[in-house]
Parts: structure tokens; C-alpha cells; sequence
């Protein structure tokens, strides 16, 4: 049975989520599944004061509410996305896998699913959350998830990243636990996974870095891995993400034509943060609708929220009512899509197929963390796991255009656009899955920005420094032309951060 999570508890979780939600500023940096890049920390971080407060404050509630989330195993017997809440248990001790350790099976995500029965396991209070058993003579992963498991987004593209480990990796056990706000509060939550034996632990929100440092270095023998950040240890904690902008690229080729088409060459960005991710995903969505709708402009809204469906839904009317054809997010939900069916307009969601549900939704670029995940587990548990700042192109596999890949059907906006653009976006793909471009060849010269001034000259192509880093970049590793400007044809400017 789950504990459903009550409405102080919502609350308590919103708070944290609202101000400080997974500042993802520099969530990747470069090198494949199989190709790791060593480099420095990165020099930008948000540093939101009131971030703290809603931490603490978070905190407080979830406690005075006796617990925050629920604990609970994961199925082993099924192979189809789950959709059941809380946490799910680790096995105890580490096994080696049986048989073959290459995973298997199809990584594409497969979208909603029936929540399947799972065992709820003994619970042991970590902070505000129960924490689940481990299971011996298995190997143990656990996530940790800023949302629901089942959020039609970032978090649930993650949760059957990890089903997907279980299902792949042999001899293996997953858990997982749900609506962890970040900052100080899951402090705990790492300590108390970590002492339950878990073998591999990660955390999938910018907010979690500090807290699983310092837990990473109190549990040597444990690795951890950690999404959109850009700390490491080099020795049990590292750092992972990946290259976003090259399915942005494509997006905007899909808008910028669709735009055209509908006579209104006009784009909306409804971005999060202002922070390096969220221009280098706005710019590379920009270039991408110059390569079909040269006359093309795009608005940007900051909404200063990762997961706030009334914040994207306003954000998203409020660009669609300034002329806006075509809307984009950097959020996790679909509101822009709904919003674009009210409006009778158009919408690119992100991170899950199971956002771009709606007949006026385009595309929606996402991510499949499955073999990723898996490829990481089996070298962790095989003991050839290097903990670094990996960050994986195209060619890996590990994201997608939604109606594009294999076994899709394209969206029904894409079915009267000019063949040669639909063409050139399928041309453009396959390079991309092939390794022969990539997100250097998104951001390579001629660029202007939109002061006009020369970002780079033809030829020319950013540093992956350049492109994850606002000025001056970290120490050792400083940005040339660093990630702070905005492409020709964008209407906005890049609001001041909280360093």
C-alpha cells in the first residue's frame, strides 16, 4: 500500500520545488557513454538565499507531518514502466551479475502505464522520508527524484531509466524515492539510503550536489552519480548529463517551418532560470528555426520554475498572447501544449513522450537514461566505473525527437510542412545518431547575437567550456566565448543571476 502524500505535505514540497527547484545551470558536461571528459568545477551556480529558507521550512512541515514520501520495491517481474509511488527498496550486499553484464532489451520509453502491485518494504525513517530495505546478494541501485515517478517528464523519463537497469543489468535491484525537495533536506535522505548498503545512489536535480558530496565522501565504498550539476571527486561521485541543444536544433527547425507555414513567423521560449542550460537550449532552438524560417524572431519569458504546471500555463498564454505561433518550455510539464490547444496554436514540450500527448504538440525532445543508466551500473558494479563529468552526444542514443525515432509516428502539425524541411530534419538526425554532428556543429560560426554583434566567425565552433559556463568560467577550465548572449532573431535579455 502507498501513503498518499497530504495537502501540508504538497505544500511543504511546492515551497522547496518553487524556489529552489534543480538549478540545473550547468547539468552537463561532454563525453559519451563511453567517452569521459575530465575538466574543472564549473564557475556558475545559483546561490538563492530564500532557496535555504524554503529548505529548512520544507523541512519542518514534512517532519510536523510525520514523513514526506513512501517506501516501496521494485517490481521484478515486469518489463513496462510502473507507475506506483514512493520509494523502492536496494538490494543489501553486492552481487555479481550472472551471465552476460551488456544490457539488453529496448531503452525507448514507453510512455503512461498501469501502476503495477509492489511490496511496500520495512520503512526506517531518513529525515522526512521512509527509506527503503536492500535486498542481499543483489546489486543495489536507488534514485532519488525531485517529482513524482510519474510526472510525464524529467522525473519519470529517469524512473524508467532505472526500471530499465533492473530489467538489464542482472542480478540487479532498484529503488526509488519520490518528491525529495532539495538543499538540506536530502541530506538525510543520501545519509540514510547510504547506510541501508545501496551500492550505486543517484540523484537527479542540480539541488542535490552539496548534499551528496558530503554524504559521497562520509561512504567511500558507495558511488554516486549526479544529474546537472558539476562537482566530482574523481573517486565516488560524478557528474552526468547530456547534449539537449542538438534535439533543440531540431525542434526549431520543426517550429521555425511551422511558423512559416501558418504565415506568423513568430516563436516563444517560456524558459526556466537564467542560467548557461537554459540560454544554450534557447540559442540552439533559435538556430535551428533560421535553418527554415530565416525571418523568424523569439520571444522568452523567465518563469523561475522547474515544476509549477499555473506558472507554465500562465507563462505560455502570456507568450501565445503577445503573437507567438509556436511555444516552447523548459519545464517539465505540458502546459504549454494545453495552453496551445485552447489557443489554437502550436507547442514543443520536453523531457518525456508523455508530454506531447496533445494534437497541437509538435515534437517534444526527451531523454531515454536507460542504457545509460545501465552501462553505468554494470561498470560500477564491475569495478571499472570512473567517476568524472560525463556528458553524452547524440550518438549514445540517449535522447530522442518525439515522432522522429524509430517506431514513431510524427505529430499531426508535422504533416503539411514542406517535405524539405521535414527532409532536412531527418537528414540532420541521422547525422546526428550517426556521430557525424553534434552540438559543437549546433553552435559553429557565422552566429550573431541579438545586439548583432559577432559571436562567432564562420569556421569558427564554441569549447564545451563555452558553452555550460557564464563569465569567466571555472578555474582551469575558463570560457572564451562563454554562454552568455543570446542568438540573432531572440526579444529579450538574459536577467541578472544570484551568484
Amino acid at each position: 500500500m502507498h501513503r498518499r502524500v497530504s495537502a501540508v505535505e504538497v505544500i511543504a514540497s511546492q515551497i522547496g520545488v518553487a524556489l529552489d527547484r534543480r538549478g540545473r545551470d550547468n547539468r552537463r558536461l561532454p563525453g559519451g557513454v563511453g567517452a569521459i571528459l575530465r575538466r574543472s568545477h564549473r564557475v556558475f551556480m545559483p546561490q538563492r538565499s530564500l532557496s535555504m529558507i524554503a529548505a529548512a521550512m520544507t523541512a519542518a512541515l514534512l517532519l510536523a507531518c510525520g514523513g514526506g514520501g513512501t517506501a516501496t520495491t521494485k517490481p521484478t517481474g515486469t518489463a513496462t514502466p510502473t507507475q506506483t509511488a514512493g520509494t523502492s527498496t536496494q538490494p543489501t550486499t553486492s552481487g555479481q551479475p550472472t551471465g552476460s553484464s551488456q544490457p539488453t532489451g529496448s531503452s525507448q520509453p514507453t510512455g503512461s502505464s498501469q501502476p503495477s502491485e509492489s511490496a511496500a518494504a520495512s520503512p526506517t525513517q531518513g529525515g522526512a522520508f521512509e527509506i527503503p530495505d536492500i535486498e542481499a546478494g543483489k546489486f543495489n541501485v536507488a534514485m532519488v527524484l525531485i517529482g513524482p515517478h510519474n510526472d510525464g517528464g524529467w522525473s519519470q523519463a529517469h524512473y524508467e531509466g532505472l526500471q530499465y537497469v533492473e530489467q538489464n543489468v542482472p542480478n540487479s535491484h532498484v529503488a526509488y524515492i519520490e518528491n525529495v525537495p532539495e538543499g538540506a533536506s536530502s541530506e538525510q535522505t543520501f545519509r540514510s539510503l547510504s547506510r541501508k548498503g545501496f551500492n550505486l545512489i543517484i540523484g537527479t536535480s542540480f539541488g542535490y550536489m552539496d548534499p551528496m558530496e558530503t554524504v559521497a565522501d562520509e561512504f567511500p565504498n558507495i558511488t554516486y552519480v549526479h544529474l546537472t550539476g558539476y562537482k566530482s571527486n574523481f573517486t565516488n561521485f560524478g557528474n552526468l548529463f547530456g547534449a539537449m541543444e542538438d534535439f533543440k536544433y531540431l525542434a526549431g527547425m520543426l517550429a521555425g517551418s511551422r511558423a512559416k507555414m501558418d504565415n506568423n513567423p513568430k516563436l516563444g521560449y517560456m524558459a526556466t532560470f537564467p542560467i548557461p542550460e537554459e540560454v544554450r537550449l534557447g540559442n540552439a532552438i533559435m538556430l535551428g528555426a533560421k535553418k527554415t524560417c530565416p525571418e523568424c524572431t523569439m520571444e522568452i519569458r523567465w518563469i523561475n520554475t522547474w515544476h509549477d504546471p499555473i506558472k507554465e500555463k500562465d507563462g505560455a498564454a502570456s507568450l501565445f498572447d503577445a503573437g507567438a505561433q509556436v511555444v516552447f518550455t523548459g519545464a517539465d510539464t505540458g502546459a504549454n501544449a494545453d495552453v496551445a490547444a485552447e489557443k489554437g496554436k502550436w507547442a514543443v514540450t520536453y523531457d518525456h513522450p508523455d508530454s506531447c500527448k496533445g494534437e497541437r504538440c509538435l515534437t517534444a525532445p526527451y531523454w531515454i537514461w536507460g542504457p545509460v543508466y545501465a552501462q553505468i551500473a554494470t561498470d560500477v558494479n564491475a569495478g571499472t566505473y570512473e567517476p568524472n563529468y560525463q556528458y553524452f552526444d547524440a550518438d549514445t542514443k540517449a535522447m530522442g525527437l518525439f515522432g522522429f525515432m524509430e517506431g514513431e509516428t510524427p505529430k499531426p502539425g508535422i504533416a503539411d510542412l514542406p517535405a524539405a524541411d521535414v527532409q532536412m530534419v531527418r537528414d540532420t538526425l541521422a547525422q546526428m545518431l550517426a556521430g557525424g554532428f553534434g552540438r559543437f556543429d549546433v553552435f559553429a560560426g557565422p552566429i550573431k547575437d541579438n545586439t548583432g554583434q559577432e559571436v562567432l566567425a564562420a569556421g569558427e565552433k564554441l569549447e564545451q567550456s563555452d558553452l555550460d559556463q557564464f563569465p569567466p568560467g571555472a578555474p582551469g577550465s575558463e570560457c572564451t566565448t562563454c554562454m552568455h548572449w543570446l542568438a540573432e532573431g531572440i526579444n529579450g535579455t538574459i536577467p541578472a543571476s544570484n551568484p
